[in-house]
């Protein structure tokens, strides 16, 4: 989730729908300079050690969340704070930030090639453990806390959380799971044109729930088996429907970036950041706001920042800044964090591949779409496609596109290595038709005799 460092106050106010669209018109980029942004949360426990717990830890116990993030700095990075707390932490390698129950995100530089993305992924991996064998502290690569509670869980000292938890629960059951027990990998790309936008939103919108499917990593909840293989993804459809879902609009004629903000006014509010606090402004319209009729603020108008900040608020399969971000994934260790930007770079960032993956999913209707995101959180890759066959056979049509288009690339490493390594785990699971969830279910009903604290002798 973002992290805000200034207010917007001071800047010129939105005038009208140039100004709103124009974030998306500043993401055109020429092919040249088209960058990979790489996102990834870690679920942070106390290690069974001195004494240690497996507890989520706070944000102010001794090498809790804090700690852990302070002590970055001996990597390099330097902290951002709110109202006198340490929220993240930025450096060249991009920014880590706390989630609302302690999850740790790297939110990754973007970057030219797959190979400095994973190299980048490896570093802060790396410095993460490293403090963490000094806290006493692990990480787990999963999309869901297999075993805690909401109650068992602490909040961060972040003023847009108190605010989104507050409202959660009034439109939606889940919302405060997704806040509190989850995690993903995220992949954010550019586009060169509002045509080029388009097309890359409709086929990564068509072909999110094959990421879920693929991706699938938390089929527990509170210690036992929750019926579900990507839980997390299921967390989605019952958090709050005025922000989420496969945005029919997206596949009418006539999408583009005008009809986005019109959708991002109709998302209700959640907050106005000023003078390094949020307002809540939960439920209230941004529209509103435009007209300088927001009740918490009367008479003012939104700037660029606020709007900027609106339009992180919206939580589609697919989302629009002045990127496109691909969030249909589960959290995961090392392998799959690479995997997940190799999947869509090589769908997306090469014409060929590009159009070979709409031709697969442009004859889809809403309604197969919408079966198609409905099925794969519990059915995975066995999940039914439109015209026949499974998601498995999808997935193998996908990957051999995603292969192409990264050989297209050619963005060799120094050993002389294309791009297309990273899809070796994704091909692995096509090919056996079993995604990361089926294999801890295995595991829980074998060797781990259906003890789900086995799952912490495989985290990152």
């Amino acid at each position: 989730m973002s992290t805000r460092e200034a207010s917007g106050a001071d800047e010129p106010v939105i005038e009208g729908l140039n100004d709103l669209i124009a974030p998306m018109r500043a993401g055109e980029k020429p092919k040249a300079e088209w960058r990979i942004g790489t996102e990834h949360e870690k679920l942070v426990y106390k290690r069974i050690v001195n004494g240690g717990d497996r507890h989520a830890p706070s944000y102010d116990e001794p090498c809790g969340i804090r700690d852990l993030l302070l002590n970055l700095r001996e990597f390099g990075w330097e902290p951002i704070e709110e109202n006198g707390h340490v929220i993240a932490m930025k450096g060249g390698d991009g920014t880590v930030s706390l989630e609302p129950a302690g999850q740790l995100e790297l939110s990754g530089a973007p970057l030219e090639t797959l190979h400095e993305t994973c190299n980048e992924t490896g570093r802060h991996l790396a410095q993460v453990k490293e403090i963490g064998e000094k806290c006493g502290v692990g990480y787990l690569g999963l999309g869901m806390w297999p075993d805690k509670t909401r109650e068992e869980l602490p909040v961060m000292p972040k003023g847009r959380y108190k605010i989104m938890m507050n409202h959660m629960p009034k439109v939606g059951n889940l919302g405060l799971d997704m806040m509190l027990r989850t995690c993903t990998i995220q992949v954010n790309l550019d586009y060169s044109s509002e045509t080029d936008m388009v097309k890359k939103f409709r086929v990564g919108l068509a072909l999110q729930p094959l990421a879920t499917a693929l991706f699938a990593n938390s089929p527990f909840t509170e210690s036992k088996p929750n019926g579900y293989l990507s839980y997390r993804s299921h967390i989605w459809s019952d958090t709050d429907p005025h922000r989420t879902g496969m945005l029919p609009f997206v596949f009418e004629d006539g999408f583009g970036y005008e009809r986005w903000a019109e959708y991002m006014l109709d998302v209700p509010m959640y907050f106005v950041f000023r003078d390094g606090k949020y307002i809540d402004a939960a439920g209230l319209s941004f529209r509103d706001f435009i007209d300088g009729k927001l009740s918490v603020l009367p008479g003012e108008r939104p700037t660029a920042s606020d709007w900027w900040d609106h339009l992180s608020t919206a939580f589609p399969e697919v989302r629009l800044k002045s990127f496109l971000e691909m969030r249909g994934a589960d959290g995961g260790p090392w392998s799959r964090i690479c995997a997940l930007p190799a999947l869509w770079v090589g769908l997306l960032y090469d014409q060929d591949a590009l159009d070979a993956a709409w031709d697969l999913v442009k004859d889809w209707s809403m309604e197969e779409r919408e079966a198609l995101r409905n099925g794969a959180p519990k059915l995975g890759l066995q999940a039914a496609i439109p015209g026949g066959g499974t998601m498995q056979d999808l997935g193998r049509e996908v990957l051999d596109i995603a292969h192409r288009g990264l050989a297209a690339r050619a963005r060799l490493n120094v050993s002389g290595d294309n791009e297309t390594g990273y899809l070796e785990t994704l091909d692995e699971i096509v090919s056996t038709g079993k995604v990361p969830a089926e294999r801890l279910l295995d595991a829980y009903y074998g060797e781990w005799d259906e003890d789900v604290s086995q799952v912490y002798r495989h985290s990152f």
